[in-house]
């Protein structure tokens, strides 16, 4: 099998490329640098310019399966102009490969994107399932929504489609873990608020492998991508700090005043999601981390 990826050096990306030089996959994947192009039997590099349409075809050559990851972090401070770059990295890219595929011959059978469970509601109660169809109005909503709808438009090239809604990825090398632990290992932890939001997680390693699952066993139509085991913030962050032998002292962190360090965009440290992924356990894709304790164990 030879797979095209979008994102291959990304925090989850560099995951996947790896487990598939082990499972003899071949990878060409797409970038904005021409010096980050790097060309071997089982690794190739391709360019591509999505903001100006530029796209060198050459990477659609004997691929059979996309995994779609590109996309501009949330983690930064949503100024307007960068609120465009979160959409536009995510649906501008996308067009352009449904575009490209579309006016060319080509032998894609089937696109796995990233997607976010931050098309849920916030909410305390609820448990969501793939068919849910409570959708978030807030931004990140309207992004997940926007960009879910031009990776189902492959479907009209006689492409399968699946969509990962992925949740809090955790992972030594960045994302959220690593910003977490810190404050931990100063004596500075504390969690968010009361602590009572959920967490639906996933460790990088279970994301990695689920998506060439879903790619090896042909799996489609969307996924939680999510452990079986949601937990509090304040759960999560008690577990954290123990397992590096450190005390949580400090208070819950007010919301009022994360809203006036990181403006809209703190709404991730107290948005509750808890999110059922029994969908992708029942195709019998099997979880190594399934709770967090396994998971921190890891990662400390």
């Amino acid at each position: 099998m030879k797979v095209l990826i979008t994102g291959a050096t990304g925090l989850i990306g560099q995951e996947i490329v790896s487990l598939c030089h082990k499972s003899n996959i071949y990878v060409n994947y797409l970038t904005t640098s021409k010096s980050k192009i790097v060309s071997s039997d089982q690794y190739q590099g391709y360019h591509w310019d999505p903001k100006k349409g530029i796209i060198d075809k050459n990477c659609f050559i004997d691929v059979e399966v996309i995994i779609h990851l590109v996309g501009a972090t949330v983690a930064k401070r949503w100024t307007p102009s960068y609120k465009r770059e979160i959409l536009d990295s995510r649906t501008i890219t996308t067009t352009l490969l449904f575009e490209t595929l579309k006016n060319n011959k080509h032998s894609v059978r089937h696109i796995i994107s990233a997607s976010a469970i931050g098309i849920y509601p916030d909410s305390f109660q609820n448990y969501y399932m793939e068919d849910s169809e409570e959708r978030d109005q807030g931004f990140l909503g309207q992004v997940v929504s926007k960009w879910e709808s031009g990776v189902n438009t492959f479907e009209n090239l006689d492409i399968d489609v699946s969509l990962l809604r992925i949740g809090l990825v955790l992972s030594q090398k960045g994302g959220a873990f690593p910003k977490i632990a810190k404050p931990i290992k100063l004596g500075l932890g504390a969690c968010f608020g009361n602590g009572k939001q959920w967490q639906s997680w996933i460790h990088v390693n279970d994301l990695a492998n689920m998506f060439l699952w879903v790619a090896k066993e042909g799996h489609i139509g969307i996924f939680n991508a999510v452990a079986p085991n949601p937990v509090s913030n304040k759960k999560m962050t008690s577990i954290i700090a123990k397992k590096m032998n450190k005390k949580i002292l400090l208070p819950g962190i007010p919301r009022f005043m994360m809203r006036l360090i990181l403006g809209e965009m703190h709404m991730l440290l107290f948005s509750s999601q808890r999110v059922c992924c029994d969908k992708i356990s029942k195709s019998g894709f099997e979880f190594e981390y399934d709770n967090i304790n396994l998971a921190v164990d890891d990662l400390v």
